[in-house]
């Protein structure tokens, strides 16, 4: 009862209490500041459970020198020694981690030699551009006016009058002459030049209309050990240097888009071209894996004289003029990739004549890894077939983009073309009064891009990566055919009358005989290859060198991180709300 009565009084006075409570405080709403203490304690259980978790953090993390920053007994100034040996280290691994970066996207790829060996039957034999240096044969005196009594009286009127106009000289003449001016010696010309009347040439046709006899000045031909002529095997091709003969090179209509003039005028296929199984040949893609051993363009199996070609070329003394290609004479032969256009002025091979050459040739090929197709070209710094369309070709090669650059520079610079440029129907040729002009387009087009990207790379620090005006980069898969030459005197009079046949010099006199021999120097050569030489794979591997050496961090330190302030924060938390209540 003792204490039934204490509980009940004690509830009484309580209940007094609590009554006069509500008494006092009457209408007063003393709600308002409850609001405000929750949130405070609300930020201070934040701030508490972070704290805890940040130690939590800091005992178990496997980032070195972070335990040390968590430790609550440890001195302060040893807690400062270690955040300072902790940020330095932060900025020796982000300074590492940018010169990693700045190495892959700038230079991720490297040229080096391929793993293995290339038969040459995985390539094709080269092409063969044979020029002769006689443009036009020269008739005996007083039958035909020369070239050289042309210029002659061409350069007294330069110096008198502004129009050339000889006398006794026939149309068919003259359109020769306006033609010969085009393909020799055309440093001669003065800009200051008279004009030349009459109407437009078709330079193509008079250059065909001037050749020499094809089958007297190519003799006879042998190509895989079998003789035969030499027409089965050349076709006419439109050069810098007039017409020239080509083997082995692709078809105009192969090289040259639809609407352009060479391929207009492309000859029919040859023999060995007419070859019903052939499937479509590209330096990237090669030959089919399905090929048969004859093929377009021809390849050989093997190495040596016996798997090459053989030509037997010919001039004659009396039908040389001097006046147009001066004192070297005899054939010029440019060797070059099947999809390249020859362009015989800038690299040859001099035949002369009376001599015996033979050319040994040892292919530099450049491939290119799959991984780095996926590059933009100015990091790789090549293109692909398909990322650089050309305007008048449908194979995209460094040598076809200059040509249709310097072609597209002259037309701007001359309002016209050379006529062995590629070019529509609609561009216009230049004259004889333009070839002072377009002969030193090609000088000022060079001295504008070194001029352009020396400008460029003065604006950048780093001179990789320049896009030129042309922008014509290597092509990324390119075939180059490096040449051995060695020669002997070749004295067929000599060895005529040597074996008592005098048949010959009366049914070719004054004949002058050189052989020329091409073929490859080794069955088997070594390639380049264009691969990654810093992947994302490399980049990434290095990154993590760099932060083990200088943090201990690996993938598990940031999933640790992660781990730490999401999951275990969020558990501290519920703790600690369960212990205040």
């Amino acid at each position: 009862m003792f204490v039934s009565a204490k509980n009940c009084a004690i509830d009484t006075t309580m209940s007094t209490c609590d009554s006069d409570l509500e008494s006092h405080n009457g209408g007063i709403d003393l709600t308002s500041k409850k609001p405000r203490q929750t949130a405070s304690a609300d930020v201070a259980s934040v701030c508490k459970g972070f704290l805890t978790t940040y130690r939590e953090y800091c005992s178990h993390t496997s980032l070195h020198g972070v335990q040390y920053l968590g430790e609550h007994q440890r001195p302060m100034r040893e807690r400062i020694f270690w955040l300072c040996a902790f940020v330095i280290s932060i900025y020796g691994c982000a300074t590492l981690i940018v010169s990693a970066y700045t190495k892959w996207t700038e230079t991720p790829v490297i040229v080096s030699f391929a793993e293995k060996s290339t038969p040459v039957w995985n390539i094709p034999f080269p092409a063969i551009t044979v020029c002769s240096e006689t443009k036009r044969v020269l008739k005996p005196k007083g039958k035909e006016t020369t070239f050289a009594d042309l210029y002659s009286q061409f350069n007294n009127e330069m110096r008198s009058s502004r129009v050339f106009k000889p006398q006794n000289i026939s149309a068919r003449e003259m359109e020769e002459f306006r033609t010969l001016l085009h393909v020799c010696n055309t440093q001669i010309i003065d800009q200051a030049m008279p004009l030349i009347a009459g109407d437009d040439v078709d330079y193509f046709d008079v250059l065909e209309r001037m050749l020499p006899q094809f089958d007297r000045y190519f003799f006879y031909c042998r190509w895989l050990s079998r003789f035969s002529e030499c027409d089965k095997f050349f076709r006419k091709t439109l050069t810098e240097e007039g017409i020239c003969f080509t083997f082995n090179g692709l078809r105009a209509t192969d090289i040259y888009r639809e609407d352009t003039y060479q391929y207009r005028h492309s000859a029919d296929a040859l023999e060995m071209e007419n070859i019903s199984s052939h499937t479509a040949w590209s330096l990237e893609t090669g030959y089919d894996l399905e090929s048969d051993v004859i093929t377009y363009p021809a390849r050989v199996l093997s190495a040596g004289a016996r798997s090459g070609i053989f030509l037997a070329l010919q001039s004659f003394k009396q039908e040389v003029d001097y006046a147009c290609r001066g004192p070297v004479q005899g054939f010029k032969v440019l060797l070059h990739a099947p999809d390249d256009v020859p362009q015989v002025s800038k690299q040859f091979v001099r035949i002369p004549m009376g001599k015996e050459v033979l050319i040994a040739v040892k292919p530099s090929m450049i491939t290119m890894s799959s991984g780095i197709a996926e590059y933009h070209p100015l990091r790789r710094q090549c293109f692909l077939s398909h990322e650089r369309s050309l305007r008048f070709f449908k194979v995209y090669t460094e040598s076809n983009c200059q040509l249709e650059c310097l072609a597209n520079f002259t037309l701007t610079k001359c309002g016209c073309v050379k006529f062995s440029m590629p070019r529509n129907m609609d561009m216009p040729v230049c004259g004889e009064d333009k070839i002072y002009c377009y002969d030193r387009a090609e000088r000022e087009l060079l001295v504008r891009e070194f001029h352009r990207v020396k400008a460029l790379n003065a604006a950048r620090e780093d001179p990789r990566g320049v896009e030129s005006a042309c922008n014509c980069m290597p092509a990324c898969t390119s075939l180059v055919y490096n040449t051995e030459i060695s020669q002997a005197n070749f004295d067929l009079e000599e060895m005529l009358l040597a074996e008592g046949d005098t048949d010959f010099m009366e049914e070719y006199p004054g004949s002058q005989m050189s052989r020329l021999s091409i073929y490859f120097k080794q069955s088997q050569f070594i390639t380049s290859k264009r691969s990654e030489l810093y992947g994302i794979t490399e980049f990434l591997a290095n990154c993590g060198g760099i932060f083990g050496l200088f943090m201990g961090f690996s993938i598990l330190s940031l999933v640790e991180m992660i781990y730490h302030f999401t999951l275990r924060f969020c558990t501290n938390m519920k703790h600690l709300v369960k212990v205040e209540e």
